[in-house]
């Protein structure tokens, strides 16, 4: 499986088979988070923990997760700059579990605060804000089924409602070079679904706006110009992330977010 099969075929999953992560699997998972990076140089920390089940110890999702005892942590500082890091940071090691054959789904405020973050210390600034189980996903529960389409998760906003070509209304154009990063921008997961992310193509560049208004906009940002920088680097293409401080006016309501400068 490649980073795009991985784009496309990934979901969450909220139901595992119980079984730990071997340590060969662990060894991976953190060589990982090691090698994963970001642009924007927020403050973000990932770990990877684990409970044991055999024990009788569950740590607290509130329902939402059953049947894992190896979770990612991610704490990360409060401003917008960090937030996408997160978000672009963690994306990378989500796809490369699901390229391992390992299910994952991203928690944000449902799980208990204190069993997570027992025995763990955070730089200052940094606070656990997200949990993500990591293992062998079984078979779904009902409750799992329902919450999938109850937050329409495969759903997606149509691509021409998303992108533009110059400015807001014009399509991009059909040969663009960019049209399969921005369809992998278009298929990544973000908090309910919101989707919250726009780009206009001008030449080269790619300015990305916000459309989102929740606290979690910033992260949907992040893990949507992951996968657009993903793309572009399995297809061979150089090119760089910016936030650019006299950047273009923002569009409409949206908020500008960062620019994408191709070298080729």
């Amino acid at each position: 499986m490649d980073i795009i099969e991985a784009m496309k075929e990934r979901r969450s999953v909220r139901t595992f088979d119980g079984q730990p992560l071997t340590d060969e699997q662990k060894t991976a998972l953190n060589g990982i988070i090691g090698q994963a990076e970001d642009p924007f140089g927020g403050d973000v920390a990932i770990r990877l923990k684990s409970f044991d089940l055999r024990a009788g110890y569950r740590p607290g999702t509130y329902g939402m997760i059953r049947g894992a005892s190896d979770f990612f942590l991610v704490a990360f500082a409060d401003d917008r700059m960090s937030a996408l890091s997160a978000g672009f940071r963690f994306e990378q090691v989500v796809l490369r579990a699901w390229e391992m054959g390992l299910g994952t789904c991203w928690i944000a405020g449902t799980f208990k605060d204190a069993d997570f973050n027992s025995g763990e210390e955070w730089a200052s600034g940094e606070r656990l804000r997200v949990v993500c189980p990591v293992g062998v996903a079984a078979e779904p529960r009902l409750f799992e089924k329902v919450a999938r389409i109850t937050f329409g998760s495969k759903n997606r906003k149509p691509f021409g409602r998303m992108f533009f070509q110059d400015k807001v209304g014009r399509p991009v154009d059909a040969d663009s070079p960019f049209r399969e990063a921005l369809e992998m921008t278009r298929l990544a997961p973000s908090s309910r679904n919101s989707q919250p992310w726009h780009a206009v193509v001008k030449g080269k560049t790619i300015h990305f706006y916000s459309e989102g208004k929740s606290p979690l906009a910033p992260v949907d940002m992040g893990i949507g110009i992951c996968h657009f920088c993903e793309t572009e680097r399995f297809l061979g293409r150089n090119g760089s992330i910016t936030v650019i401080p006299d950047h273009p006016a923002p569009l409409r309501d949206w908020e500008y977010v960062a620019t994408y400068t191709s070298a080729d």
